[in-house]
């Protein structure tokens, strides 16, 4: 009855969300006799019923988060500014991430869905993760966090490939540069699909799809939202929807050469980048 509801209630939600709703129409009193004793307060500006913009889901005990992406993205930029590399390459991941870390260092943002805003120090442009416009093993640091899940599933309108995610690990193993640094991120546990919003896989299927790589470091979000850091392979084994976070590096001595066709402007980026955005840093391997 349990799982018939929850079905229910993730089938509606991208229309309506009826928890929501019920807690706010409960908190419509409440937001009614703050209005009035506003008005009512010396030094109140005028208000218009025309101008009244209902907030009723944000008087909260704690700041609301999303675990996965708040603990991800903060785990992922540590790392990569610790790293201290001369630019860096996203893939996919959450704009607010790359905007951040693009005032630390040069970051080329590559999606599906261009990005149109520009700031300095970043760069975006339209790709595709199962066709990277990269050349094999050109590509120092590369994050992708919360992305490869989705991949195959149509959700952001890319073709139905239920091979997605395998084939996006094995795309981001392509450009990743000898010696480089992959920061990668996904939902781990108990194997399915959820379609079309995600996959959830196990923790030792991502260790074999990217098993070219060496694992340096697995760290995550369990299910009721703990962050863990360091922990083995088997930590997330039966997790319902946890966050795996995988830190690989490819082998200094390992080429990978697919004679794939490179996009010039965005490999040109790689280095204009960093000679155009060198704000001041200090090494902070303390953070990691």
């Amino acid at each position: 009855m349990k799982r018939a509801a929850i079905w229910l209630y993730q089938l509606f939600l991208p229309v309506f969300d009826p928890l929501r709703a019920v807690r706010g129409l409960s908190a419509y009193p409440r937001y009614a006799g703050d209005y009035q004793r506003y008005t009512r307060l010396a030094g109140a500006e005028p208000l218009h019923p025309t101008d009244a913009y209902p907030q009723l889901h944000d008087r909260t005990g704690t700041t609301g988060i999303d675990a996965h992406y708040f603990y991800a993205n903060g785990w992922a930029m540590r790392r990569i500014v610790a790293q201290l590399p001369a630019h860096h390459v996203d893939i996919g991941s959450q704009t607010m991430f790359v905007n951040l870390l693009s005032a630390v260092l040069p970051v080329i943002f590559v999606d599906y869905r261009p990005l149109e805003p520009r700031m300095a120090g970043l760069t975006s442009r339209s790709g595709d993760i199962l066709k990277l416009p990269f050349a094999d093993g050109s590509v120092d640091s590369l994050s992708c966090l919360h992305v490869a899940e989705h991949i195959g599933l149509g959700r952001y309108g890319d073709p139905l490939n239920p091979h997605g995610t395998r084939q996006a690990c094995a795309e981001l193993q392509r450009v990743l540069a000898p010696g480089g640094n992959l920061y990668f991120a996904l939902p781990v546990g108990r194997p399915r699909v959820c379609f079309n919003a995600h996959r959830i896989h196990a923790p030792e299927m991502i260790a074999e799809y990217l098993a070219g790589l060496e694992l340096l470091e697995i760290s995550g979000v369990h299910d009721d939202g703990r962050y863990v850091e360091r922990v083995s392979l088997d930590a997330f084994v039966g997790s319902r929807y946890a966050c795996g976070m995988f830190w690989l590096r490819k082998a200094p001595d390992q080429v990978q050469s697919t004679d794939r066709p490179a996009d010039d402007t965005l490999n040109a980026d790689l280095s204009s980048n960093s000679q155009r955005h060198q704000p001041g840093r200090s090494r902070q391997s303390d953070l990691v």
